[in-house]
């Protein structure tokens, strides 16, 4: 089970890094689309490409972040019964759903994802707007931020196997969003 946690840490670490990058690339979007609306309205020009920009990084943040919010169970839940059991069953909950749902739709996407990357690489497709940006990095991101989830995924799912043995101790606590 050692090494098993020791492979949790390391996905825990890569997704932690991740999160923390698309943290900054939110200060950058901010930054892009105010110096955008600057550079219109003081210099009357523009550029599809700041605009594009701001949407891959949005799209970055999105699809990166997932992991990271994942990591620390602050991903949406339906919590139809998961407030009203015990820690054990929350557990359960929670092995089932990335069981059966969460991992192998990561992956399904995960595989859909990548010849939509390639072939818009290969293509070296580009926006149809005028000044617009190549398509492949942010079709890349789609094909990154499912494997990172998928990644995660299997780390909570050791992470739980563990402390349903007693190896480790798990904070099963999650407090629903403020509506």
């Amino acid at each position: 089970m050692s090494v098993f946690l020791a492979v949790s840490r390391l996905i825990d670490s890569i997704s932690e890094f991740i999160g923390k990058l698309s943290e900054y690339m939110v200060l950058f979007c901010c930054l892009i689309s105010a110096g955008n609306a600057v550079v219109r309205y003081a210099f009357n020009y523009s550029s599809n490409g700041w605009l594009e920009i701001q949407w891959y990084l949005f799209a970055f943040v999105v699809v990166l972040g997932a992991s990271h919010t994942l990591r620390k169970n602050e991903h949406v839940r339906v919590d139809l019964i998961y407030g009203s059991v015990s820690d054990k069953a929350k557990i359960w909950i929670d092995i089932v759903g990335l069981i059966v749902f969460l991992i192998p739709a990561c992956i399904f996407l995960s595989i859909l994802c990548w010849p939509y990357f390639l072939l818009a690489y290969q293509q070296g497709e580009i926006s149809a707007n005028a000044g617009g940006l190549i398509r492949w990095p942010v079709k890349l991101m789609l094909f990154a931020g499912f494997a990172l989830l998928t990644l995660q995924g299997i780390s909570e799912l050791i992470k739980r196997i563990a402390a349903l043995s007693g190896t480790i101790e798990i904070d099963t606590k999650y407090e629903k969003p403020l509506q």
